[in-house]
């Protein structure tokens, strides 16, 4: 049986224009990974209502999970819970639990709750909430579509607390095999080797060296133990000048 798919969707104008690294996806992705769920797409999208209404429901109707990164703040431009609230037909609005939530951390501050921090407990009806231990503005879950900040010590938080409640598959297993040798040298020998060894995927990355030097690791991948260590005994034996 395959793996469950996954798309990640970032949201966010500060990434676009290059202000801010983006670095969850990476993150999630690899956590995915781990959990045997098949990342099939990453999308970098604007503060766009429209937008972000519209590849919500593009993404989740394609995939068995969709991630959100960003958007979810007390600013006017935080706007994706209203986004993906459109998107699943759902009303919106301040809910008690979140409220009651954000009400504790502010006073145990002794830091006024004002109306914008407000902003940060409006859940789309029907929603499940995702624990936020960092600085407990929760985040959410409506159908398969899966809301989490973009401030990445918070976003990673999410996830971890969010994972588990799902289900995923066979972990996806990858070995490793460098070569100080350009990438353009082993094409045809890592096209057969992928041939021969059809439940694997094969993958060729390029690098340079601090000595300036060319290699390229080599990379077998899948959820198949066996298969992906004789793929890697295959990529051993094929290029044994490797590290």
């Amino acid at each position: 049986m395959p793996n469950p798919t996954a798309a990640i969707l970032i949201i966010g104008d500060e990434i676009l224009t290059g202000r801010t690294r983006e670095g969850n996806a990476h993150f999630l992705a690899g956590e995915l990974a781990r959990a045997g769920i098949t990342l099939r797409q990453i999308r970098v999208i604007p503060d766009d209502h429209a937008t972000i209404v519209a590849c919500v429901r593009e993404l989740s109707a394609g995939h068995d999970q969709l991630f959100t990164s960003g958007g979810i703040g007390p600013t006017h431009d935080d706007i994706t819970a209203d986004a993906v609230a459109e998107a699943f037909g759902r009303t919106i609005g301040v809910r008690d639990d979140a409220r009651e939530i954000l009400a504790r951390h502010y006073a145990a501050r002794g830091v006024e709750f004002t109306e914008a921090r407000m902003r940060m407990a409006r859940i789309p009806e029907g929603a499940a909430l995702i624990d936020n231990p960092v600085s407990a503005a929760p985040g959410f879950s409506v159908g398969n579509c899966h809301v989490m900040a973009g401030v990445p010590n918070i976003f990673q938080a999410m996830v971890m607390g969010l994972l588990p409640r799902l289900q995923g598959g066979a972990p996806l297993i990858s070995r490793n095999w460098q070569l100080m040798i350009a990438e353009a040298a082993v094409a045809d020998q890592l096209r057969a080797l992928a041939e021969a060894h059809p439940g694997v995927s094969f993958g060729s990355y390029p690098f340079v060296n601090d000595a300036g030097q060319y290699g390229t690791n080599l990379v077998a991948r899948g959820t198949d133990l066996a298969a992906v260590e004789a793929a890697h005994a295959a990529l051993r034996a094929t290029f044994p000048e490797g590290a």
